[in-house]
Protein backbone atom coordinates (compact mmCIF):
# COMPACT_ATOMS: atom_id res chain seq x y z
CA UNK A 1 0.00 0.00 0.00
CA UNK A 2 1.58 3.83 -0.58
CA UNK A 3 2.31 6.03 1.73
CA UNK A 4 -0.43 8.77 0.18
CA UNK A 5 -3.10 6.00 0.25
CA UNK A 6 -1.55 5.05 4.42
CA UNK A 7 -1.84 8.70 4.75
CA UNK A 8 -5.54 9.31 3.44
CA UNK A 9 -7.01 6.52 5.24
CA UNK A 10 -5.27 7.15 8.73
CA UNK A 11 -6.09 11.18 8.53
CA UNK A 12 -9.96 9.40 7.74
CA UNK A 13 -9.78 7.04 10.84
CA UNK A 14 -8.44 9.99 13.42
CA UNK A 15 -11.06 12.46 12.02
CA UNK A 16 -13.94 10.22 11.76
CA UNK A 17 -12.89 9.00 15.60
CA UNK A 18 -12.69 12.91 16.95
CA UNK A 19 -15.82 13.81 15.11
CA UNK A 20 -17.69 10.51 16.67
CA UNK A 21 -15.92 10.93 20.08
CA UNK A 22 -16.74 14.39 20.21
CA UNK A 23 -20.27 14.12 19.64
CA UNK A 24 -20.34 11.42 22.38
CA UNK A 25 -18.61 12.90 24.77
CA UNK A 26 -20.98 16.15 24.51
CA UNK A 27 -23.79 14.59 24.39
CA UNK A 28 -24.78 16.49 20.99
CA UNK A 29 -24.47 16.65 17.47
CA UNK A 30 -20.58 16.40 15.99
CA UNK A 31 -19.62 19.93 15.33
CA UNK A 32 -16.40 21.44 14.25
CA UNK A 33 -15.38 25.23 14.42
CA UNK A 34 -19.30 25.83 14.33
CA UNK A 35 -20.20 23.56 11.73
CA UNK A 36 -22.56 20.75 11.90
CA UNK A 37 -21.46 17.86 10.09
CA UNK A 38 -24.13 15.67 8.76
CA UNK A 39 -24.58 12.19 7.42
CA UNK A 40 -27.37 12.48 3.84
CA UNK A 41 -29.54 9.59 4.66
CA UNK A 42 -31.93 10.08 1.00
CA UNK A 43 -31.75 10.73 -2.24
CA UNK A 44 -34.22 13.78 -1.67
CA UNK A 45 -32.01 16.43 -2.72
CA UNK A 46 -30.01 14.89 -5.09
CA UNK A 47 -27.86 15.65 -7.44
CA UNK A 48 -26.91 18.79 -5.22
CA UNK A 49 -25.55 15.87 -2.87
CA UNK A 50 -25.85 12.51 -2.86
CA UNK A 51 -27.10 10.03 -0.49
CA UNK A 52 -23.97 9.01 1.92
CA UNK A 53 -21.98 12.67 1.44
CA UNK A 54 -20.80 13.93 4.48
CA UNK A 55 -22.46 17.77 4.62
CA UNK A 56 -21.25 20.95 6.43
CA UNK A 57 -24.16 22.98 7.96
CA UNK A 58 -23.04 26.61 9.38
CA UNK A 59 -25.08 27.32 12.53
CA UNK A 60 -26.88 30.57 12.88
CA UNK A 61 -29.92 32.10 13.77
CA UNK A 62 -30.76 34.44 10.56
CA UNK A 63 -33.48 34.74 8.00
CA UNK A 64 -32.59 32.70 4.85
CA UNK A 65 -34.20 33.22 2.05
CA UNK A 66 -35.70 31.76 -0.96
CA UNK A 67 -33.08 28.76 -2.81
CA UNK A 68 -31.43 28.85 0.63
CA UNK A 69 -30.71 25.31 1.50
CA UNK A 70 -31.62 24.51 5.13
CA UNK A 71 -31.77 21.83 7.58
CA UNK A 72 -34.32 21.37 10.17
CA UNK A 73 -36.30 19.65 12.72
CA UNK A 74 -39.11 18.00 11.63
CA UNK A 75 -40.90 14.77 13.42
CA UNK A 76 -37.74 14.28 15.65
CA UNK A 77 -35.68 13.87 12.46
CA UNK A 78 -33.72 16.33 10.66
CA UNK A 79 -34.10 17.44 7.13
CA UNK A 80 -32.04 19.38 4.60
CA UNK A 81 -34.27 20.68 1.80
CA UNK A 82 -34.54 23.94 -0.16
CA UNK A 83 -36.67 26.65 0.65
CA UNK A 84 -38.85 27.47 -2.10
CA UNK A 85 -41.00 30.61 -0.26
CA UNK A 86 -40.85 32.36 2.53
CA UNK A 87 -43.88 33.60 4.47
CA UNK A 88 -44.79 35.99 7.11
CA UNK A 89 -47.80 35.81 9.11
CA UNK A 90 -47.95 38.06 12.90
CA UNK A 91 -44.62 38.75 13.52
CA UNK A 92 -42.89 35.02 12.52
CA UNK A 93 -41.12 33.96 9.80
CA UNK A 94 -41.72 30.27 8.23
CA UNK A 95 -40.50 28.35 5.07
CA UNK A 96 -41.81 25.76 2.47
CA UNK A 97 -39.69 23.96 1.78
CA UNK A 98 -38.50 20.95 -1.25
CA UNK A 99 -36.00 18.30 -2.10
CA UNK A 100 -34.37 19.17 -5.33
CA UNK A 101 -35.04 15.39 -6.22
CA UNK A 102 -38.74 15.33 -5.11
CA UNK A 103 -41.84 15.66 -7.64
CA UNK A 104 -43.62 18.02 -5.09
CA UNK A 105 -42.87 20.55 -2.17
CA UNK A 106 -42.99 19.04 1.25
CA UNK A 107 -46.54 19.22 3.17
CA UNK A 108 -45.44 21.09 6.20
CA UNK A 109 -43.89 24.65 6.92
CA UNK A 110 -40.81 24.82 8.45
CA UNK A 111 -40.99 27.59 11.51
CA UNK A 112 -37.72 29.71 12.21
CA UNK A 113 -37.77 28.20 15.18
CA UNK A 114 -36.95 24.57 14.04
CA UNK A 115 -34.19 25.64 11.77
CA UNK A 116 -31.00 24.14 12.62
CA UNK A 117 -28.60 26.12 10.32
CA UNK A 118 -28.09 26.50 6.44
CA UNK A 119 -25.62 24.17 3.99
CA UNK A 120 -22.65 25.82 3.03
CA UNK A 121 -21.56 23.60 0.16
CA UNK A 122 -19.26 21.66 1.64
CA UNK A 123 -19.45 17.76 0.78
CA UNK A 124 -17.30 15.15 1.04
CA UNK A 125 -18.94 12.17 -0.49
CA UNK A 126 -18.96 8.74 0.71
CA UNK A 127 -17.53 9.39 4.08
CA UNK A 128 -20.96 9.72 5.72
CA UNK A 129 -21.80 6.28 5.35
CA UNK A 130 -18.39 5.40 7.02
CA UNK A 131 -19.70 8.28 10.12
CA UNK A 132 -23.17 6.42 10.12
CA UNK A 133 -21.29 3.27 10.44
CA UNK A 134 -18.96 4.81 12.79
CA UNK A 135 -21.76 6.36 15.39
CA UNK A 136 -23.08 2.62 15.50
CA UNK A 137 -21.73 0.14 18.80
CA UNK A 138 -19.71 -2.07 16.11
CA UNK A 139 -18.20 1.45 14.20
CA UNK A 140 -17.45 2.55 18.04
CA UNK A 141 -15.64 -0.45 18.59
CA UNK A 142 -13.79 -0.30 15.52
CA UNK A 143 -12.64 3.13 16.09
CA UNK A 144 -10.95 2.38 19.16
CA UNK A 145 -9.72 -1.15 18.62
CA UNK A 146 -8.16 -1.15 15.00
CA UNK A 147 -5.88 2.14 16.10
CA UNK A 148 -4.93 0.30 19.12
CA UNK A 149 -4.23 -2.47 16.94
CA UNK A 150 -2.20 -0.88 14.87
CA UNK A 151 -0.43 0.91 17.73
CA UNK A 152 1.15 -2.32 19.00
CA UNK A 153 1.67 -3.60 16.24
CA UNK A 154 4.30 -0.63 15.00
CA UNK A 155 5.32 -1.28 18.70
CA UNK A 156 5.95 -5.07 18.36
CA UNK A 157 8.30 -4.16 14.91
CA UNK A 158 9.88 -1.56 16.31
CA UNK A 159 10.99 -4.15 19.42
CA UNK A 160 12.12 -6.61 16.91
CA UNK A 161 14.06 -4.41 14.74
CA UNK A 162 15.78 -3.33 18.16
CA UNK A 163 16.11 -6.67 19.19
CA UNK A 164 18.17 -8.02 15.34
CA UNK A 165 20.11 -4.93 15.73
CA UNK A 166 21.33 -5.80 19.29
CA UNK A 167 22.10 -9.31 17.92
CA UNK A 168 23.92 -8.30 14.87
CA UNK A 169 25.82 -6.15 17.14
CA UNK A 170 26.95 -8.57 19.69
CA UNK A 171 27.56 -11.29 16.63
CA UNK A 172 30.26 -8.93 15.51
Amino acid sequence: MSLLLKSVVLIAVVFLALVVLSSRISGGEPTILGYQIKSVLSGSMEPTFQTGSLIAIELDNATYKKGDIITFHMDEKLITHRITDVKQANGQVSYKTKGDNNDGPDLWTVSSQDVVGKYTNVTIPYVGYAMTYANTKAGMALLLIVPGLLLIISALRVIVGAVKEVEVKNAV
